[in-house]
């Protein structure tokens, strides 16, 4: 089959959240949030906008409670395939409270616990729901998907992703470390590590791997994981030019000017949906650098992680 022609297969795999935000009249507004949902929504917006025939579906478990029957008509809305997220009676999506100072400055706080993510994988349901990840061409993970999982959980997943690429597909993975989420940060680097080696695409921030490694700067970082084996490499740094590193060396990636930066939540995320969406229909890495720029920069002119799809 052509490349024009083939229809893509994406699994992105993660955690979405009920989003409670007070708004000045002291009036909630309950919506829905998750980096790799992010994800999800940006690659299929891109495959849509290239006339790129693709399936992309979210890969995470809800109860099969009212407020999981929203979020799910919320996600296929977006264009989401919907048909692997695994319902698990009794249990709850993870919720999380946003409250802005007089500074406008934003504090969350998170109730996740007993989320009916941590156990996507576990028992027999579980086990076949991961099973069908090799069916897919890329499977997108998370460094908070790691955080939220049960160990038998990410032990079954970190299986399914060897199958993965066993099966001729590639995996992605953003580490995107959250410190409160581990019990140490020598849980996380373990995670990291054994994630890493079963990972095709690296798309990181400097940041987050200075808080977890003490990187003294992106160049450290990219050399790190050039050692774990990883392939190929985007080091995001904020307004800073990304580095892509490449079989043929190290390449900065300049951001373009960006006229109005509103929010930038959703602005790693994004990048990462069209870098690979870019990649997929043949480009380069370095295309594919700034095509994940060119989306950033549009997601972060508009409030919210998931923008007009008109914008």
């Amino acid at each position: 089959m052509a490349e024009a022609d083939r229809t893509w297969r994406v699994a992105s795999v993660g955690e979405c959240m009920i989003e409670m935000q007070e708004t000045e009249s002291d009036v909630l507004r309950r919506t829905f949030g998750g980096d790799t949902l992010n994800t999800a929504v940006y690659l299929k917006r891109s495959f849509d906008a290239a006339s790129r025939p693709s399936d992309v579906a979210y890969v995470t478990a809800l109860g099969t409670d009212p407020f999981s029957d929203d979020m799910m008509a919320g996600w296929r809305g977006l264009g989401v395939d919907t048909s692997a997220v695994r319902r698990i009676e009794g249990r709850l999506p993870g919720l999380y409270w946003i409250r802005v100072d007089e500074a406008g400055e934003r504090t969350f706080y998170y109730w996740r616990n007993e989320a009916a993510v941590r156990s996507v994988f576990e028992g027999e349901e579980g086990q076949a729901l991961a099973a069908r990840l090799p069916s897919y061409d890329l499977v997108y993970v998370s460094g908070i998907t790691l955080a939220v999982l049960t160990d038998a959980s990410r032990t079954v997943l970190l299986e399914a992703l060897s199958g993965v690429r066993a099966a001729g597909g590639r995996i992605a993975f953003d580490t995107n470390h959250r410190p409160r989420l581990w019990a140490s940060r020598e849980m996380a680097r373990r995670c990291q590590s054994d994630m890493l080696a079963l990972t095709d695409f690296a798309l990181v921030t400097y940041d987050d791997e200075r808080s977890l490694y003490g990187d003294a700067d992106a160049g450290v970082t990219v050399t790190r994981l050039q050692a774990a084996g990883v392939p190929e490499i985007a080091v995001k740094r904020g307004g800073e030019p990304c580095l892509v590193s490449t079989e043929g060396g190290i390449v900065e990636v300049p951001v373009p000017p960006v006229a109005r930066v509103v929010d930038t939540t959703a602005a790693g995320d994004s990048f990462n949906a069209g870098y690979l969406a870019a990649r997929l229909a043949g480009a380069d890495p370095i295309a594919a650098a700034k095509a994940g720029h060119a989306l950033a920069g549009r997601v972060v002119g508009h409030k919210g992680a998931i923008i007009p799809e008109d914008a």
